[in-house]
């Protein structure tokens, strides 16, 4: 990535974050309007304090509505950016030959498909002309924005193929053909936006996996692609008013204090070591900050108790003897399963923990100069989170989990204590 280039970026990053901020102010003045959202309590006696259901309030606002996905994708990529070598690095580690053209025609495939039902004469929320307006005003801004950040910021690629790296527009495309098809087609089923979501999910994924973006340009490409089609959607509703307009607001009741909190999302977070280990007695060592990425999902048998895995690929940097030799990480993937609780604060709030049991694989590496070879254990981990249902099919939240995670060689008898801190963005179901 050129100087140039991160300066830019840099500049952008604070930019964004600063309108964003200010888009946020303004939902909390802005005037309520009616909003298809009927929530129901899932118990009578759940009690609210009153800036949780303000805070719900304001999810009935247009403004939240056009913002709540898309702001935290951007602003959480502008954020990450500052990692995305510690990314890129469990990319090379883990899958270093890993080249795939399947992004390229999965990023149109919720467009194909919402054309498709749409031409076989499947009730959409939208009459032809309706969703084509919507739809062109849509591309118009995801085209002007994403090829215009890259025209202006020019972030060299991973591969150092260009300098058209930031955003991913192949994600800004797929997000934004995943929300066209779940406002057209989402009032059939819930799993018509989960499909949607999750092929727009392994466009940007793959993107990183390429080698053709970094993880930040991903996350920001996705927030722009889901952002177009909820202003091109607004602009077009301003300039149609009911005209087309198939399904209306009152028919969209989500019922989202009634849905078991089911999901599975992306899960992405930093590693932060919370104790310091032996080699040999010549070799003393911690970690420094390192990165996760993975999956993580549950069933729920009823509103609070469900079982759920986790997988994940992380790395951590290594400090040997007080002096960091930042070319050695050790490198691990994790496979977890166990019970998962969820206690409702509102509807759309709820905290949750989990008691998980797994297997662990560590990488082999060098530690102060002594090679360790690979080796794997039993792994136990828990955690906190709080999530906000922002719909009845899309959460987003933050957690804190513990991880004790066995000795990484034969000759060390220490567990390693790590806390890993992130945020999940979910599908439920």
């Amino acid at each position: 990535m050129t100087e140039m280039g991160k300066n830019q970026k840099k500049t952008l990053r604070k930019t964004i974050t600063f309108i964003a901020f200010l888009m946020f102010v303004t939902t909390s003045t802005a005037s309520t309007t009616n909003e298809n959202d009927s929530l129901r309590a899932v118990n009578d006696t759940t009690h609210q304090s009153q800036l949780l259901k303000k805070i719900d309030g304001i999810g009935r606002q247009r403004w939240f509505q056009a913002t709540y996905i898309g702001v935290p994708f951007i602003i959480g990529g502008l954020l990450e950016g500052h990692y995305d070598t510690d990314f890129r690095s469990l990319r090379n580690n883990f899958m270093p030959k890993f080249h795939y053209t399947l992004d390229n025609y999965l990023q149109l495939t919720p467009t194909a498909v919402m054309v498709g039902l749409k031409a076989i004469g499947v009730p959409s929320r939208s009459s032809w002309e309706r969703m084509v307006v919507s739809n062109v005003i849509s591309v118009a801004l995801m085209t002007g924005v994403v090829q215009g950040l890259k025209h202006t910021t020019r972030v060299t690629r991973p591969d150092g193929s260009n300098k058209q790296s930031f955003p991913s527009g192949h994600t800004a495309t797929a997000f934004m053909a995943a929300t066209m098809l779940t406002k057209e087609y989402g009032h059939l089923s819930p799993w018509i936006g989960v499909a949607a979501y999750s092929m727009a999910t392994t466009t940007g994924l793959m993107r990183v996996a390429n080698n053709k973006h970094w993880l930040s340009d991903v996350l920001v490409g996705a927030g722009f692609g889901i952002l177009s089609t909820e202003f091109g959607y607004w602009i077009a509703d301003a300039i149609m008013k009911e005209r087309g307009l198939n399904i209306h607001p009152t028919q969209e009741a989500m019922e989202i204090g009634l849905s078991k909190p089911s999901f599975i999302g992306v899960y992405t977070g930093f590693n932060v070591p919370l104790s310091q280990y032996d080699v040999n007695e010549a070799v003393e060592y911690k970690f420094s900050a390192g990165t996760t990425i993975g999956a993580e999902g549950a069933w729920f048998f009823n509103h609070y108790l469900g079982i759920g895995a986790r997988a994940t690929v992380s790395n951590s940097h290594i400090i040997v003897n007080e002096k960091e030799a930042s070319e050695n990480t050790l490198d691990f993937y994790n496979i977890s399963a166990g019970p998962y609780f969820s206690v409702p604060l509102t509807p759309r709030w709820r905290i949750g923990t989990k008691a998980l049991i797994g297997y662990i694989g560590y990488k082999d590496t060098n530690i102060g100069g002594v090679d360790v070879p690979s080796s794997c254990g039993i792994s136990y981990g828990s955690g906190l989170s709080l999530d906000y249902r922002l719909k009845r099919n899309f959460a987003f939240g933050g957690f804190t989990d513990y991880n004790l995670l066995p000795a990484h060689s034969v000759s060390s008898k220490e567990h390693i204590h790590t806390l890993t801190l992130g945020f999940r963005a979910a599908i439920n179901f």
